[in-house]
Formats: C-alpha cells, structure tokens, sequence
C-alpha cells in the first residue's frame, strides 16, 4: 500500500551528497530527525582542498557562490556550484546540493536540497527534502507545523501513516515543478515529475506524472 511513498519512487539518491543519510530508511522522512548529526560526521570528511570550512560546523565548496549578504548558520554543507542568493537565510541543519539555488530572502531549516533544485525567490523550506531538479516559484513555501501541535500524518487511501514527527513539511520528488505561492502543507508527498498550480493548498499525496489543479482535483499527465 505504501509502496509509493518509497525512498527510491520519489528521490534518486545519487543526486545528493547525502545518499549515506538514507541508507537502511525506508521512507525519506525517516532521515529528518537524522540531517543534523549527519552533516558534522560528513563535513569531517570533506577535503579542505575543495570545501571551506567556516566556523566549527559550515563547509562550503570553493566553487560555490555565496552572496555576502546571505546568513549562513551550522549545521550546513554548500555543494559544489551551488548558488546561494542576496539575503538567503540558512538557519542550519541543512545540505544543499550541487548547482542548486537558494535565492533572494529564501529561507532553509532542518532540510536536504538535492542537486540542480532550485528554490529561487521568497520560499520557506522547513523540514523538508525536494528532490533531484525540483523547483518551487515564488513565494512557495512548505508549512512544516500543524496548527494543534499534533504528530503529522499522512492519509493514504482510508487510512492515515504515521510520521511520528511534529514538524515535517514535504517530500518533493525529482523533477517537481510547483507553481507560485503554493503552500505544501505538513507531510505533503509530491511525486516524481508532477505539476502544482501556482496558488494551491496542497495536502496529502500527489502521485507521481500528475498536475495538481485544486483540492480534489489531480490530472494523470498524458505524453504528447
């Protein structure tokens, strides 16, 4: 039944430098309590010929570009070619994968950012993993805390998963695209190679090849 929301139906974890982060999980938010620890035992291991290393517990690749009016705060590792934009706000416990893009006033927390994604303008990423060639438009944002405080669940079918996590925003599969100002709302599962509408208030699962239109209504995408 859960098959879908698999580690490997929704990330391909070569495309991150986290791939060990995921070892021995089954689902991808299984790794979120773990991203913390996880970044300081990998950024000992970091050549100092390729990254540098800020502070106790911020690694940078040399080939990244990072504005100098960006916030950057530990735990974190920049990739290779990554590009993090005017006034970013890295708030820690976060990996941010080769070639992608943290942009103007986007916000990171408790996060892994696969490469070649791409949050550009205005997002918030909190307790969050967006896949391999994911984009978020503009002012989308994933909400990572229900409004009771209560464990995130996830409604599969008739029944409801349990995370057993009180904050957890999305899994946004590879190759993603969500429209502007769409808010992804606590244990959002999005899947490889959908669509989100700009201005959509997405909850629960969205399978994978679809275009999420409203609540209630997910298209199957047809090849043309």
């Amino acid at each position: 039944m859960y098959s879908s929301l698999h580690i490997d139906q929704l990330l391909d974890t070569s495309k991150t430098i986290a791939a060990a982060l995921f070892d021995g999980l089954t689902f991808p938010w299984e790794a979120l309590p773990k991203i913390s620890a996880f970044i300081l035992q990998l950024g000992a291991t970091l050549s100092p010929e390729e990254y540098d290393r800020i502070g106790e517990d911020i690694w940078v690749s040399k080939t990244a570009k990072v504005a100098p009016t960006a916030y950057l705060h530990g735990p974190l590792i920049i990739c290779d070619g990554a590009e993090i934009r005017h006034c970013a706000f890295i708030r820690g416990s976060a990996i941010v994968g080769r070639g992608a893009v943290i942009g103007n006033s986007t916000e990171l927390k408790n996060c892994v950012i696969f490469d070649n994604a791409q949050v550009p303008h205005y997002n918030y990423i909190g307790d969050s993993i967006l896949g391999f060639k994911s984009h978020l438009g503009a002012g989308s944002i994933t909400s990572n805390l229900k409004s009771d405080r209560s464990l995130v669940t996830i409604k599969v079918g008739d029944t409801k998963l349990a995370t057993n996590l009180k904050k957890f925003g999305a899994i946004v599969g590879d190759n993603v695209e969500a429209g502007c100002n769409s808010v992804l709302n606590p244990g959002t599962v999005i899947g490889r190679h959908s669509t989100v509408y700009p201005l959509s208030m997405v909850r629960g699962i969205v399978p994978a090849n679809s275009i999420y239109k409203k609540q209630g209504e997910v298209a199957e995408k047809i090849d043309r």
